[in-house]
């Protein structure tokens, strides 16, 4: 008669683990796995080591599936970003998964890619594998994408935005409200005609060029030929250049056509004093082609960009930005998610931010010397 397999090796070859598997190797019921799998302080810390000890030898890796089956959610966390190389938003994923560190939520990260047909399928994707929550950048969900969202059976919040009809809660900032502050800034500083220069006018830089408007109307320097993007021909063309795997985006955002769309509205107004860029890199390469044409900066042209990226405060002279806070937006909508799920959330259903203006040499101009 053939002896018995060692405990820890009988599965071996025979398939995947199961959670009857780790109960006979620990030596437990299947129940008290379960329950230390789920909410390991319920059980002692001696049953937690011989369980979590065979659930290594084992290389058990729980079904989610059959879980979600018993349990109706999974423990994922469902994130939905439209870059995973921007730093915008790895600073937004850093503060997701700080604010996971030490729970049961596991996040599960979707690329859109800025494409609003992609986030579409990425959640019908995701709720189909029911999460325990979901966090979606932006507030401009296709109508399909929000019919699901709103129907998902789970806590969502949308992040990097605000909008007065949220899915269930949104955390984020005004972007029409950060272009008003940074113009005001601008115009603060004794320069008067402002240009607005973005490459890809997304409904988030739209938000910023109405804020930019209603200041300088304020100030009564209302100037609609000094606003230059990339008309559509133009956007389909650089998408089409763009190399494999590389988001049509960073096309649009790139030193080199700030410093061509800077020489467009130098054309169009030569007696241009100031411009204020839709991001950062647009704003770096101003300031290359100042340096390029001898233009001084701040005296002569002020330069702004906006999200103050790492590299703004090394620029020669460094960079204004409009301060977006992107790692507190990842974390504080984890929080919200926990809260949510826990039924302790008390707060609004929209949560403002807020930016800061950044202000460094580059808008930094002497006001008196102003004629």
């Amino acid at each position: 008669m053939a002896s018995a397999a060692p405990a820890g090796s009988r599965r071996r070859g025979l398939g995947r683990p199961t959670i009857a598997d780790v109960a006979a190797l620990a030596g437990v019921g299947a129940i008290t796995v379960s329950r230390a799998l789920r909410s390991p302080e319920l059980v002692s810390e001696t049953l937690r080591r011989q369980i979590d000890k065979a659930v290594r030898d084992l290389a058990y890796v729980p079904d989610l599936n059959a879980r979600a089956l018993a349990s109706k959610r999974t423990d994922v966390l469902g994130v939905l970003v439209p870059s995973l190389s921007h730093t915008v938003f790895t600073d937004v994923l850093r503060g997701v998964y700080d604010g996971v560190d030490g729970t049961k939520l596991q996040v599960q990260v979707g690329n859109t890619r800025y494409d609003p047909h992609e986030e579409e399928r990425l959640v019908a994707s995701f709720l189909r594998h029911k999460p325990a929550a979901m966090i979606v950048s932006g507030v401009d969900q296709t109508p399909a994408a929000r019919a699901m969202l709103e129907n998902a059976g789970c806590p969502v919040v949308q992040i990097m935005d605000v909008t007065d009809d949220p899915i269930q809660l949104c955390i984020g900032f005004r972007h029409d409200e950060a272009g008003r502050l940074m113009t005001e800034h601008l115009i603060a500083q004794g320069y008067r005609r402002i240009a607005f220069i973005s490459g890809w006018m997304s409904i988030r830089s739209t938000g910023r060029l109405r804020g930019y408007r209603k200041a300088l109307a304020d100030a009564g320097l209302t100037e609609p030929c000094l606003t230059h993007s990339l008309s559509r021909e133009e956007l389909t063309r650089l998408a089409a250049m763009s190399e494999p795997g590389v988001p049509p985006f960073l096309e649009f955002s790139r030193p080199s056509l700030g410093r061509e769309m800077f020489r467009r509205a130098l054309a169009s107004a030569p007696d241009l004093d100031a411009v204020f860029c839709n991001n950062d890199s647009l704003a770096l390469g101003v300031l290359f082609e100042c340096l390029a044409q001898g233009i001084d900066v701040p005296r002569d042209m002020g330069v702004a960009g906006f999200n103050d990226l790492d590299f703004t405060d090394a620029c020669s002279p460094s960079l204004s930005s409009v301060r977006t806070h992107r790692y507190r937006n990842g974390y504080a909508a984890v929080t919200a998610v926990r809260q949510l799920m826990d039924g302790s959330y008390e707060g609004p259903n929209v949560v403002d931010l807020g930016v800061e203006i950044a202000a460094r040499r580059s808008t930094q101009r002497c006001v008196g010397d102003v004629a």
